[in-house]
Formats: structure tokens, C-alpha cells, sequence
């Protein structure tokens, strides 16, 4: 076989290997096309659900102490957005947030205070997980007149998301929670074929904190 005969054959393979990429990724755009658009009608009426009940929100406490009082899970908002993937517009990401505040009254001010940097490190990634409003002061410890504290004086509110990123390639939902049952966040990744409506429970379960197996 001449040189130029063996480009074409490689020419060949490469052009049927781009073509059967390219069906692949067609596929998975249709298959996560239509898993986001199942996805974004179930959460459009849970949000209508969920804004009328005003569910019971998670126990949060700081540092297994410092506990909240009881929360409500209240004013739920949907939201999607598009983008553009090889001249198509396609969904990018769907997104859901809620506040988390006190079932009775409003929101009050707690504080929590630590004196090694790994426990005020935790503390200060909860409160920012949470989309907590805090400041952050040093103190002399009341029984160690010695020894500093850093002490967080923080509002008893925070705010609960969901948000779901499409990738069309692969055939993925990637999800991201937020303080849906602490003051963190915990991802889980689904296929676009595996998105019917009891996957989907099981992700409502979760949210008002009820037992799931979602994650």
C-alpha cells in the first residue's frame, strides 16, 4: 500500500470515528434535553406545593452545639437558564432556592466561638455554606482571661439551593444541594435515562427532610 493510500484509510477510520462521536453526542443532548425538561416541570409544581405547606427545615447547629431554633422552609423560586452548544440553544442549568428561617418569629442573633483554627475554619465554611449573615470578632475567653477567642455573631437565617448543571456530552445531571439537611453541600451525578419521576421523589424527600435516597 502506497503512503498516500494509507493517509486515506486513516482519513477513513477518523472521519467514521468522528461521525459515530458525533451520533453519540446527538443522543445525549436529546436524552439530557428531555430529562431537564421532566426535571423543571416536577420542580415547578413542588415549588407551588412546597410555598403553600412552608415545610419543617433542618436542625442546624454549629459545631454540634449552638443549636437554631425550629426553622420553616419558605418563598421557593425556580429558575432555568439556556445556552448555546454547537448552534444549539440547550438548557444550561436549572436552579431552585429557598429560605430557611425560624418557624416562630424572626430570625434572632447566636453566636459560637472557637479557639483553634481548624475549629473556627468549620465554623466559618457553615456559616458560609449557609448564606448566613455573620461577623467575626476576637474575645477574651471568660474563663481563660489568657486566652483569645474567635467568636461568630450570626442571624438565625439561611438559604436552602438546588442547582442542576447539564452536561450534554456525556449524558449527565450533575447535582448540587445546599443545606438541605446541614449547613453544607453534597453532590450527586445521575444519567439523563435514570430522571423519571421517582428518582425525583426521592430528591423532594430530601429537600423537606424527609428519609431519601436520593444521595
Amino acid at each position: 500500500m502506497s503512503f498516500l493510500n494509507q493517509l486515506k484509510a486513516q482519513a477513513q477510520a477518523a472521519q467514521t470515528a468522528q461521525a459515530a462521536q458525533g451520533n453519540t453526542q446527538a443522543e445525549n443532548l436529546a436524552k439530557t434535553e428531555a430529562a431537564l425538561k421532566t426535571t423543571y416541570l416536577y420542580l415547578a409544581d413542588l415549588v407551588k406545593q412546597l410555598n403553600v405547606l412552608a415545610p419543617d427545615g433542618p436542625s442546624f447547629n454549629i459545631e454540634g452545639k449552638s443549636p437554631w431554633p425550629a426553622l420553616k422552609l419558605v418563598e421557593f423560586r425556580l429558575d432555568a437558564r439556556k445556552k448555546a452548544l454547537r448552534d444549539q440553544e440547550v438548557t444550561d442549568y436549572i436552579a431552585m432556592g429557598w429560605r430557611i428561617v425560624p418557624r416562630a418569629g424572626a430570625p434572632v442573633t447566636a453566636s459560637a466561638s472557637a479557639s483553634f483554627l481548624p475549629d473556627f475554619q468549620r465554623i466559618e465554611a457553615a456559616l458560609q455554606a449557609g448564606a448566613v449573615k455573620y461577623e467575626r470578632v476576637q474575645v477574651r475567653s471568660p474563663d481563660k482571661p489568657n486566652v483569645t477567642l474567635v467568636r461568630f455573631d450570626y442571624v438565625t437565617e439561611a438559604r436552602g439551593s438546588l442547582t442542576i448543571q447539564a452536561d450534554h456530552d456525556q449524558g449527565l445531571l450533575n447535582f448540587r444541594l445546599g443545606n438541605v439537611n446541614a449547613l453544607n453541600v453534597m453532590h450527586r451525578s445521575y444519567p439523563a435515562t435514570q430522571l423519571h419521576n421517582d428518582v425525583l421523589d426521592e430528591l423532594a424527600k430530601l429537600i423537606v427532610g424527609h428519609p431519601s435516597r436520593f444521595i
